[in-house]
């Protein structure tokens, strides 16, 4: 176990992050999974439109890429490399879930869509000085997000709410970049029709995953690579 300090999440260029991470160095894995869990549960939840199932996808999709870290070539960020492994991940487990679901309802059987009382409520308090109005929008603001379709919603997540570069965006869903921009056009062309134009000074404070969702999801995959906090 090392008695070490953990490293700042910059202190090291994406090459030597990977090759700690390789080394199973247990600070460098706890600053990379906390630098990227906002931003690969965003990623998830934009594909699959569910909490749970969202938080699940990022712990595979870590899992996967610290199996094979030591191939990380350098050709995209290291967060970039990130969610396109979280992508891959989530759209598979939307096609597994798409397949159960044609199953069932060939069988008669009732498709129950239940989880979007609870949709991205969120698990920190809102502090007495943001108010209901503020409360108010952000579910505004998911739920537009959320009305939007798949093709669109990945593409806006990362490009307005992340604010990846077209480049990222591209790489990260492996698309050309102009099918990105034509897709942000669109997906802004869509919450326009539904959403005043105050509502863009919000969108950092939707989707929340930090405080103690994103401490649970790093301990989560620290856990799952039996790697001991350092003292």
């Amino acid at each position: 176990m090392s008695s070490r300090p953990e490293a700042a999440p910059g202190r090291f260029d994406d090459a030597e992050l990977a090759r700690r991470c390789a080394a199973r160095d247990a600070a460098a894995i706890r600053n990379l999974v906390t630098a990227n869990n906002q931003r690969l549960f965003r990623t998830a939840w934009s594909i699959l439109k569910d909490r749970g199932e969202a938080e699940d996808a990022v712990q595979a999709a870590y899992l996967n890429a610290f199996a094979h870290i030591a191939e990380f070539g350098g050709r995209s960020s290291i967060s970039t490399w990130l969610v396109r492994i979280t992508v891959n991940e989530s759209l598979g487990r939307l096609r597994s879930q798409r397949r159960r679901q044609r199953k069932l309802e060939a069988e008669g059987v009732a498709i129950l869509d239940d989880y979007r009382e609870a949709l991205m409520r969120g698990s920190s308090p809102e502090t007495p000085d943001a108010g209901l109005a503020r409360e108010q929008l952000r579910r505004l603001v998911e739920q537009a997000v959320d009305e939007l379709p798949v093709i669109f919603r990945s593409v806006f997540v990362l490009r307005d709410v992340e604010e990846l570069s077209v480049e990222e965006t591209a790489q990260a869903l492996d698309i050309p970049e102009a099918t990105v921009k034509t897709r942000l056009l669109r997906a802004r062309r869509r919450l326009r029709e539904a959403l005043a134009p105050e509502v863009h000074s919000a969108l950092v404070g939707a989707f929340p995953f930090a405080g103690a969702d994103c401490a649970a999801m790093t301990d989560r995959v620290m856990a799952a690579l039996d790697i001991a906090r350092p003292e």
